[in-house]
């Protein structure tokens, strides 16, 4: 069976997810997430595998937009993208800039995986030292 490749990138308001099946996107899917991320991200994930006709067993990689971007929104989508990329044993590759999917995809095919996608705000942490 050919690679079936889930794609997330969640660094901004509008979060999208992609299918891939090797090179060929047989899906991509934009919607109004923002501050409901969390709460839509899964059941999107389920509707783009229900909408193909698979199920998560069906990935072998995923591939993430590891930013710069939202603080929390990266932070959700990799969350996610690591969790999958673990629990179903499947490589996981990160990247940034606009041609992230297809770098990704390339580093996919020369066997590559991270094992574990680090997020890249584009700027040091802000930490709130604790009050005494």
């Amino acid at each position: 069976m050919p690679n079936i490749i889930l794609t997330i990138r969640t660094d901004k308001p509008e979060a999208e997810l992609g299918l891939f099946k090797a090179k060929r996107q047989l899906q991509y899917y934009k919607w109004p997430a923002d501050h409901r991320l969390a709460e839509t991200i899964h059941l999107k994930i389920k509707h783009l595998l229900d909408d193909n006709k698979l199920s998560l067993k069906d990935l072998n990689s995923i591939v993430v937009f590891k930013g710069p971007g939202s603080f929390t929104g990266l932070r959700i989508g990799l969350s996610v993208a690591n969790a999958l990329a673990s629990s179903l044993e499947i490589p996981i590759v990160a990247a940034t800039g606009d041609q992230w999917i297809e770098r990704s995809q390339a580093r996919l095919d020369k066997g590559e995986n991270e094992k574990l996608a680090i997020p890249e705000y584009g700027s040091p942490p802000h930490i709130t030292l604790p009050k005494k």
